[in-house]
């Protein structure tokens, strides 16, 4: 079952000598509970395109449908909505809020929208995300893979349609870096979530379902993976 469908995607940043074109008509499709990952060289248009499915960056032209509905098509207000309750953004730095402990920066987009806490998916989280005894702990207090869970902890907490990762695990070492690809692949097996990953690691990308390569904007390769 499709999930998200990108139609003739184009951004260009700057006008006229100046202008960039960071991704020039994309279209590929994604389907419910897949583990897509996206690599390609610096520059070549990856963290635009996730945060252009994440609601975050409007494109210049082309569609994104989830679900059938043209994500685009939404106000500013709607998209903010959206970004709480559809997708769940991971990052390289965390993004963690300093003064806010483990549990308060897991269930932030809750509290933003204005919903009571499901209890019982913040406990499976914390024990899923071994964060159990850590959380009342602030983020400066905990390791940098313990920062990375609770980032992933908050992507999760709202259940969301689709995670989107931009270089995950770009700021660890090779052990917790392949801990966080780990609960990634649970949390994608676990609850069918859909799991969309930048990454630079081909060791990662070999993990995933599906691997999409893209240079200075353009699709080269949409490979499934065999296993």
């Amino acid at each position: 079952m499709e999930l998200l469908r990108i139609e003739h995607l184009s951004k260009t940043y700057g006008t006229g000598e100046n202008i960039v074109r960071a991704l020039d008509d994309v279209s590929f499709s994604v389907a419910q509970g897949e583990f897509l990952a996206i690599i390609g060289p610096s520059g070549s248009g990856k963290s635009t395109l996730l945060h252009i499915l994440g609601g975050v960056d409007r494109p210049t032209s082309g569609n994104v449908y989830m679900n059938g509905e043209d994500v685009y098509s939404r106000s500013d207000a709607e998209l903010a909505i959206f970004r709480r309750r559809e997708v769940g953004l991971i990052y390289q730095f965390y993004n963690l809020i300093p003064v806010l402990n483990v549990i308060e920066n897991i269930t932030l987009p809750v509290l933003m929208d204005g919903r009571k806490v499901n209890e019982t998916r913040l406990r499976e989280l914390l024990h899923t995300l071994r964060l159990e005894g850590r959380e009342k702990h602030l983020p400066n207090q905990l390791s940098g893979g313990q920062q990375q869970r609770v980032s992933i902890g908050r992507a999760l907490m709202n259940a969301p349609s689709v995670v989107l990762a931009d270089e995950p695990t770009g700021n660890l070492d090779s052990k917790n870096s392949q801990e966080i690809v780990e609960l990634l692949k649970f949390s994608n097996r676990e609850y069918g979530q859909t799991l969309i990953v930048i990454t630079h690691d081909e060791s990662i990308a070999l993990q995933a379902d599906r691997v999409i390569a893209i240079e200075d904007g353009h699709i080269v390769r949409d490979e499934v993976i065999r296993r």
